[in-house]
């Protein structure tokens, strides 16, 4: 943990430079640092333990949907990346080569998993035989490798940590529910756990995933009005299991190619989590993905070693053995008034103050990181109070969120509106859409801003396509984005 006492006031103003606040964020309450090589950052325990959270919570719904974990190799032959060419062409840019092991030039290339298609696909054509093998459900967590030209911390970093799902179906049906069920899990995990409000839909061809027959995405919006694509679902028909040879003997005894999905989130989701929540204290972590939840600072005033501490103590435990991530600092190097200072820019969700009156009464305060707002409470009432609190923190954080988001959505008709809105509003901007990807590419020029998704049900009062005039065929979702 920093000695530096001056760090907690070296953040910039969100107002100010968001760019800069967010990276400020991330370095002062440790959660990655640059690594010596360009585009690389290093996870600290902080923010690696943000990430374990994620991870557990989300692998549990996986596996709750049947899905299984395996690991498959880092390196993928360039001959196998080559197969699926629309995929190739896609990654290629990205891609980093391995071309000497040791002092011998390999006989092939190796790519640097960029995603993981064609090597477990490779294997897929040898596991799956019949239709009595099916369905495969197969999740992995691992790290990638994509040569970014600019990189932010966790947002666009050239090695990053995600999950992808890879998966092989019967019938197109199974596949394609299945890309929706993985869709509504992310969506339901942004919400619930990272207090994060969604927009989620189908990409359109210009946007979705290379080699993909369907991309799904969620999508959140950002503080400084930019989208960001928190996770994908692809729907990838047969096109990788013709490329790969991955057939099996149907129940009538005929061949047939799989149906296949693929679909990931990443430590994104943290730079997500990051930018919705935190203020210009710092970090503020939905108790659902705290690495603490509560963090108790004893007053230390006269013989408090010998009377607060021991207090604190005890609550600590009690508090541990009902489940709560909770933190004693019992430093005696830091004043009281610093360590609140640096627990608020950390983001501990609720803060537990005791001191000497406080012991007298019987009763500790309780503080809420969002407001700072108090509340005191007698010691047997600490742990059902402060569920309460962490609930309502998770909540609050969610509808603040999600009115921002409301409050940031432009409905607009008009080109030359939608331009201006991007520009002086930014956020996101819903209109109509005839469908022709020329439409998409020019509202692309002439403002920056892509379709972020195609939504479910058509807007009635969007009939026109903003762009050409010609009746909407769908309504969209445009945006900025990172």
């Amino acid at each position: 943990m920093s000695t530096n006492k001056n760090f907690i006031k070296q953040i910039t103003k969100r107002s100010e430079d968001f760019s800069r606040w967010y990276t400020d964020v991330i370095k002062r309450a440790e959660l990655a640092d640059y690594s010596p090589m360009k585009g690389m950052m290093v996870i600290r325990p902080y923010g690696y333990e943000i990430w374990e959270h994620i991870q557990s919570n989300l692998d549990k719904m996986f596996k709750d949907t049947g899905h299984k974990n395996a690991y498959f190799p880092l390196f993928i032959p360039e001959s196998f990346l080559k197969k699926e060419a629309e995929h190739v062409e896609g990654f290629a840019p990205e891609v980093a080569w391995v071309s000497v092991g040791g002092d011998e030039e390999l006989v092939e290339r190796y790519a640097v998993r960029p995603t993981s298609e064609a090597i477990i696909c490779s294997m897929y054509s040898k596991w799956i035989k019949s239709w009595r093998d099916l369905p495969v459900l197969i999740n992995q967590w691992a790290n990638v490798v994509r040569w970014e030209k600019v990189t932010r911390p966790f947002l666009r970093t050239t090695e990053f940590l995600w999950q992808e799902g890879h998966t092989v179906h019967e019938t197109p049906e199974e596949a394609q529910a299945e890309t929706l069920k993985i869709l509504d899990i992310y969506k339901t995990f942004a919400e619930e756990y990272l207090a994060i409000p969604i927009i989620s839909g189908l990409k359109s061809d210009a946007e979705k995933f290379a080699g993909a027959k369907r991309t799904y995405a969620i999508e959140a919006l950002m503080p400084d009005g930019k989208a960001l694509q928190a996770g994908t679902s692809h729907n990838l028909g047969q096109n990788f299991s013709k490329a790969f040879n991955i057939r099996f003997e149907t129940k009538d005894q005929n061949l047939e190619y799989g149906w296949q999905t693929s679909w990931g989130v990443s430590t994104r989701l943290i730079g997500a989590l990051i930018m919705v929540h935190g203020d210009d204290s710092g970090l503020i972590i939905p108790p659902k993905v705290a690495p603490i939840q509560v963090v108790i600072v004893p007053i230390s005033r006269g013989d408090w070693k010998e009377t607060i501490l021991p207090e604190s103590e005890k609550i600590m435990k009690a508090l541990k053995n009902k489940g709560i991530r909770v933190h004693l600092d019992d430093r005696d190097t830091y004043t009281p008034g610093w360590k609140f200072s640096e627990w608020e820019m950390r983001g501990v969700p609720v803060r537990i103050e005791i001191g000497p009156k406080d012991m007298e009464k019987g009763q500790v305060v309780l503080v809420n990181r969002i407001n700072r707002e108090k509340t005191f409470v007698k010691y047997e009432n600490i742990f059902s109070e402060l569920s309460n609190l962490l609930d309502n923190i998770q909540n609050n954080l969610f509808n603040k969120a999600l009115k921002y988001r409301e409050d940031n959505t432009s409905t607009i008709d008009r080109m030359e509106e939608l331009i201006k809105s991007i520009e002086e509003k930014k956020g996101f901007v819903r209109s109509g859409w005839c469908g022709n990807p020329d439409c998409e590419a020019e509202v692309k020029q002439k403002s920056s801003a892509t379709i972020r998704i195609i939504e479910d049900k058509k807007d009635l009062k969007l009939s026109k396509c903003l762009v050409c005039g010609e009746t909407a065929k769908k309504t969209v979702i445009f945006a900025k984005s990172y």
